[in-house]
């Protein structure tokens, strides 16, 4: 493991103290987790928004005019 110096504010701080106690873990433990979290989510984002760009003009449609009558649409595909 990497030592690192951080600081956080004082409600920070508490909160991570709380955490802590109430997970009976160490504050770095914590702290550890929450950036484990955010950055897969940022991976995650990144792979979403690349599918996303991927299927730009992958598709043709029927027609129908979707991006204005999306409603319309939704409605029929939910049967109401």
């Amino acid at each position: 493991m990497v030592r690192m110096q951080i600081q956080f504010t004082e409600e920070q701080a508490s909160e991570l103290r709380r955490q802590a106690a109430a997970r009976r873990v160490s504050i770095a433990a914590v702290v550890r987790d929450a950036v484990d979290r955010e950055l897969d989510r940022e991976g995650t984002r990144r792979e979403a928004w690349e599918r996303a760009l991927s299927a730009i003009g992958k598709y043709r449609g029927d027609g129908a005019n979707v991006s204005v009558e999306h409603d319309k649409y939704l409605d029929e595909a939910w049967g109401h």
